[in-house]
């Protein structure tokens, strides 16, 4: 979730933000859907969920002065939760496919129109009216026409961005250059330089290169000579009151571990060499839960006791205040209620 955000923007940035994830070549679409307001938290999850190429980004958008103006056609603004979703359109199918199959989503058309001055709102940019498509809950009645007060990608809001695995993204760039639909033709890349060849070196004469070669043959044993010799010679040994076997200056140069550590057992021989050595024991390194996602178990945990199915966990008065504190520490709550709901 990136607060204080638009679509437009974070659009403009994405290459910057997202590198190699973010496809520029690819087609996009910005698409309104309508859910039930309890159900507006597994919206804003569905991307867990889903394996999709390139990054998706969605923001809600809540009617306040234009509401009596969806009431005209009929449309109770406060049953629903409204949300645009710029997408991919190859990931389109992938991303709708659950919810029209198991939930019973419904497609329309609807048109997205700027807000009428008469209104009154502090501030707004009037734009073209535009034809979108449109995904609905199989509860909530079709809309004709959505008011805006600024285009859907100039929106300001909390921005929620799901990003792609990186496998998921190499396949559906694969898929979209086989099926030839949501990506552009890339630009030729650029030709190279021509370099010229090198000019070739004169050969050189054959009496010339005899010469070392001669040279090097006739040196040849004299240098393994002198090498034997070296190798058959005494070093004297620098005198010393003292003979140092080769374990004691072994346990010289390598400090001991502290007095914290465990002490090293040795077993040597009459000679003094290191027959065995007991290393120290490693720890594991125990990972601790943070306090929030602590006590989000714990409210999982006791809604899986009470026999609550996973969708009827968003009811619970504790679940806004809850996953809003997860999510400003970064903590990914969707995961943890699948590990947890697998388990049981």
């Amino acid at each position: 979730m990136i607060p204080d955000m638009t679509i437009g923007q974070l659009m403009s940035e994405a290459s910057a933000r997202w590198g190699e994830i973010w496809d520029p070549h690819a087609t996009r679409m910005t698409l309104l859907m309508l859910c039930p307001r309890k159900e507006r938290k597994m919206l804003e999850l569905h991307g867990d969920m889903i394996e999709h190429g390139q990054p998706v980004i969605s923001v809600f958008h809540r009617p306040r002065a234009e509401a009596h103006l969806l009431k005209e056609q009929g449309f109770d603004p406060r049953a629903a939760s409204f949300m645009f979703v710029n997408i991919a359109t190859a990931d389109m199918g992938p991303w709708m496919q659950q919810l029209i199959n198991n939930e019973g989503w419904l497609r329309n058309s609807v048109e997205l129109a700027s807000t009428p001055f008469s209104v009154g709102l502090p501030s707004q940019r009037p734009f073209e009216a535009v034809q979108t498509l449109c995904f609905r809950h199989s509860s909530l009645p079709s809309l004709e026409r959505y008011y805006l007060p600024f285009p859907a990608e100039s929106l300001p809001g909390k921005c929620f961005v799901s990003l792609p695995r990186r496998a998921a993204a190499e396949m559906a760039r694969q898929q979209a250059e086989v099926l030839g639909v949501g990506r552009l033709e890339k630009p030729a890349p650029p030709q190279p330089e021509p370099v010229a060849p090198p000019t070739p070196k004169p050969p050189e004469a054959p009496e010339v290169a005899s010469e070392p070669e001669a040279a090097l043959v006739e040196a040849a044993p004299v240098v393994e000579h002198k090498s034997t010799e070296v190798e058959q010679a005494d070093v004297p040994l620098p005198p010393s009151s003292t003979p140092t076997t080769a374990s004691e200056e072994v346990k010289e140069s390598i400090p001991l571990p502290t007095a914290a550590s465990e002490p090293e057992s040795e077993e040597t021989d009459e000679h003094g060499d290191t027959k065995a050595v007991k290393l120290p024991e490693i720890e594991e390194d125990v990972i601790e839960l943070s306090e929030i996602e602590t006590e989000l178990r714990a409210f999982f945990q006791e809604l899986i006791d009470a026999g609550l199915e996973p969708s009827e966990f968003m009811d619970d008065p504790r679940w806004e205040d809850i996953s809003e504190r997860a999510i400003a520490e970064g903590l990914e709550t969707w995961p943890i209620l699948l590990q947890m709901t697998a388990v049981e």
